[in-house]
């Protein structure tokens, strides 16, 4: 059995510190994956898979990349999910063993900065969870901000608060159940979340006596997480994370909650089969800055519930508005950089040459954009406080005037990144380089003369340095002396010893000049890290003030309203709109809500493609709008007190867990009646719709009933059972409202309108035409229609909604409770038959 190669040795003991990693290893132009990361890579990256040597009698698997390309790979298998740690050459070997290689940079889903990696519009954020079987602690990091919050709430929460974060990578200790995420999920030793080495972390980085300062006094499982995370974060970026300076105690109450169900339907960032667009985020952006996308982004998913928060944002976008003040300033916003990740860049040393560039070149905008702020300064406290905030730091920028070139090399390697004048080193190391360059037109006149080759050039390249080419017609007169180096298809190349010695004194200067430039460029690096919580104030500021003027922006075009914001548990909305409908289609019929002490439940009815769903998902997203700081598309809206969303609508399954569609929709509907209160907007779409007929009517009626009467949340009902339209003469806070349609011949028009009322039908038949449902199953369908219609119902009538509170000790019979409130002219057939059904059924 053969013992693996000094090199093997060397990668095996570097892996054995990351099994849970892909470790790529620099050898020469290349880094090189072995045994199972090879065969993982080959499958994930779709690159060949080779072998290299053998080992105990088996052949090694081996796949690379070109070192040159590291940065698409990488990005792809991140996108994947995976971890990658990033293994260097240090060092020349000792003459004993391989090159001295080690890690120099770890990389994972979740601790990215790179905008190469990254996308614009979304954060990068790593979450860890620590927790017990009833309650969950929570901490979230965005590098880019060097934001560390931590939390704390229930274990039945936990996916709510995961759908809120969007987190790229979550943290777990190994004994925690698996949960359902999409970013990635990485284990670790359940010592890792030990509450008292945490917090003891946590309080040495901060420098503090114990952590009451932060809200986090006796709060374990935050602190196990938050804890976790730092320390995984270091490891990570093998950095000492000074710029994560505090760390901020979240309460989900400072948010407009929302279930994962919800988000999914309301399709905020994402629609229903993952796509971007359209999207409420795809219609709503107008930002000019990818740090006010991605703000933009967070917002829609986390509606604040601070009432001055929300109301400094309308005040601006009014300023905006009254002053003409929009355009002018998303142009100066359109020239500014991704300052926050070029800061996160800066803090843990990655930052390019190219981005220091554009930093510079933000710094130098950020003034006109402070001047369009203070337009509205006298009018808005928000606007003021932002173009006091954008004032780059003079040192900064001068570092960058004089120590970075007009338009650097992408990296370092490269050259041309520090600019003249700032190193006297440099400057007579680059004009050593131009001189001997300078000198290869007199080499090339004393070669011609030598040999008498007019056609001869002095010419250089990278692989084979300088050389002398002459036609392959003239090698015969090429002097004695000279050596041949390379032969071409039409020409002969050849050193000479004056040439050789050229060589070396440009190489030398050439190695020299890089390797200084690599060390001033560090240094540079080293020089603004001071000023890193400066730079990402500004990029706070601009964030914000790039989100406010894309709100003034879409308002002015779309005419989008200011809502006004109340304490009262009440929506009142005239002629609303849904964003993302509207802009796909050339005419958008406007829809009125009210909903409030009075009118608690709304029973909505029509035919099915009439604009019911529709109708409930705009009243959520001018909800979601108005508390993320925008006006509204709508004329008016006055917005109550609301704390969550609840959303139950459309159909999905989850075959994988076990569950059918109506298990998904009933498991829905009971978190919604257990946590929903009187200040959560409910939006139920076709409840009961996946069993049988009475059975999905009994469970919408109960359902309702219990909305109304228990939770007494404001609630939109929308559903086909146009016997929960009896429910309202039953309940007090209950109304019909209808989404109308008419009729010509066989066609229907559908007119989008929300009317008072039940609907008188469902237009069934006639939606199943416009579908294409062939004419004899129409026909079909309409024989047996009528028949069922003239069939007599083999039901009784629903009971009273108070038995779903405190009966009365002898109840009366809910018939005769029925019959006492019949006006006989206002009774149709069909009631009349089916009164006539209960009494016989009664008299039994």
């Amino acid at each position: 059995m053969s013992a693996p190669t000094p090199l093997m040795q060397q990668y095996l003991g570097i892996k054995k510190k990351y099994p849970d990693m892909l470790l790529l290893f620099r050898m020469g132009d290349f880094y090189e994956l072995f045994y199972e990361d090879a065969e993982r890579a080959a499958e994930l990256l779709n690159i060949t898979l080779t072998r290299r040597g053998s080992s105990a009698g088996n052949s090694i698997p081996m796949a690379g990349v070109p070192f040159h390309a590291i940065g698409q790979y990488l990005a792809r298998l991140i996108k994947l999910g995976e971890s990658a740690a990033i293994c260097e050459q240090i060092g020349a070997s000792d003459g004993k063993g391989p090159m001295r290689r080690e890690v120099t940079r770890v990389v994972t889903p979740g601790t990215l900065v790179e905008e190469s990696m990254l996308s614009a519009q979304q954060s990068c954020v790593l979450m860890a969870i620590s927790g017990d079987k009833e309650r969950r602690g929570y901490a979230q990091l965005d590098l880019s901000t060097a934001r560390l919050c931590a939390g704390e709430c229930s274990t039945a929460e936990m996916a709510s608060v995961i759908a809120r974060i969007r987190p790229a990578e979550i943290l777990l200790p190994e004994s925690m159940p698996a949960l359902a995420a999409n970013g990635a999920i990485k284990r670790l030793p359940n010592w890792r979340f030990a509450t008292e080495d945490c917090e003891r972390l946590l309080v040495t980085h901060f420098g503090v006596r114990d952590l009451s300062g932060f809200g986090l006094n006796n709060q374990p499982l935050p602190i196990a997480a938050a804890g976790a995370l730092l320390r995984y974060a270091k490891d990570v970026t093998k950095r000492p994370l000074a710029d994560v300076e505090g760390l901020v105690r979240e309460n989900e109450t400072d948010f407009i909650g929302m279930t994962v169900a919800t988000r999914n339907s309301l399709e905020l960032t994402a629609t229903l089969s993952g796509e971007r667009a359209p999207t409420l985020l795809s219609v709503v952006n107008r930002c000019q800055t990818a740090m006010g996308s991605r703000l933009l982004s967070t917002l829609l998913h986390q509606p604040p519930r601070q009432r001055t928060t929300i109301l400094a944002r309308h005040d601006a976008i009014a300023t905006l508005l009254e002053g003409g003040i929009t355009t002018a300033l998303q142009e100066t916003l359109s020239s500014i950089a991704d300052i926050e990740r070029i800061a996160a860049g800066i803090a843990l040393f990655s930052s390019r040459p190219r981005d220091l560039a554009a930093l510079r070149a933000t710094f130098v905008a950020l003034p006109a954009t402070a001047m369009q702020l203070r337009r509205g300064a006298e009018a808005s406290v928000l606007l003021k406080k932002l173009s006091d905030s954008l004032s780059p730091p003079e040192a900064a920028l001068n570092l960058l005037n004089t120590a970075i070139t007009l338009e650097p090399a992408a990296t370092t390697r490269d050259g041309g990144v520090i600019a003249d004048g700032y190193s006297s080193e440099l400057d007579e190391l680059r004009r050593l380089q131009n001189g001997a360059r300078g000198d290869l037109d007199t080499m090339a006149e004393a070669a011609r003369e030598e040999s008498g080759i007019a056609g001869l050039r002095v010419e250089f390249n990278k692989v084979h340095g300088f050389f002398i080419e002459i036609p392959k017609s003239q090698s015969a007169r090429a002097p004695m002396a000279w050596q041949r180096r390379q032969t071409i298809k039409n020409a002969e190349r050849f050193i000479t010893p004056q040439l050789k010695k050229h060589e070396e004194k440009v190489l030398a200067a050439d190695e020299r000049a890089r390797a200084l430039e690599k060390r001033l460029y560090d240094d540079v690096l080293i020089a603004l890290q001071p000023h890193v919580p400066a730079i990402r104030t500004l990029a706070a500021a601009t964030a914000e003030a790039d989100v406010v003027a894309g709100f003034a922006n879409i308002a002015a075009q779309k005419k989008w309203h200011r809502p006004m914001m109340t304490d009262k548990t009440a929506l009142c909305i005239v002629e609303g709109r849904h964003p993302v409908v509207e802009a796909q289609t050339s005419h958008f019929v406007g829809n009125d809500l009210r909903l409030g002490d009075e009118t608690r439940l709304g029973i909505v009815t029509g035919p099915n493609m009439g604009g019911k769903s529709t109708y409930l998902r705009q009243t959520a997203l001018i909800v979601i709008l108005s508390h993320c700081g925008a006006f509204v598309p709508a004329a008016s809206a006055e917005i109550g007190s609301i704390n969550h969303i609840f959303t139950r609508i459309g159909a999905a399954d989850d075959l994988a867990g076990g569950r059918s569609t109506f298990m998904v929709e009933m498991t829905e509907a009971a978190e919604i009646t257990h946590n929903a209160d009187t200040h959560s907007l409910v939006l139920l779409d076709e409840i009961g719709r996946g069993t049988s007929t009475y059975d999905g009517l009994a469970l919408a009626w109960a359902l309702a009933e219990r909305l109304l009467l228990h939770n007494r949340a404001l609630t939109l009902f929308a559903t086909h059972y146009f016997e929960l339209t009896q429910l309202p003469d039953e309940c007090a806070g209950a109304i019909n409202r209808h989404l109308s349609a008419r009729e010509h011949g066989e066609e229907i028009v559908f007119l989008h309108r929300v009317e008072d009322g039940a609907a008188s039908r469902s237009y069934g038949l006639q939606v199943a035409r416009l579908a294409g449902v062939p004419q004899a199953v129409l026909a079909r369908a309409q024989a047996l229609l009528a028949r069922f219609e003239n069939t007599k119902p083999e039901m009784p009538l629903f009971s009273s909604a108070s038995s779903i509170s405190e009966p009365p000790t002898t109840p009366p019979h809910p018939v005769l409770e029925k019959l006492a409130r019949i006006d006989p002219d206002t009774l149709s057939p069909r009631e009349s038959q089916e009164l006539l059904y209960a009494l016989k059924q009664l008299l039994n």
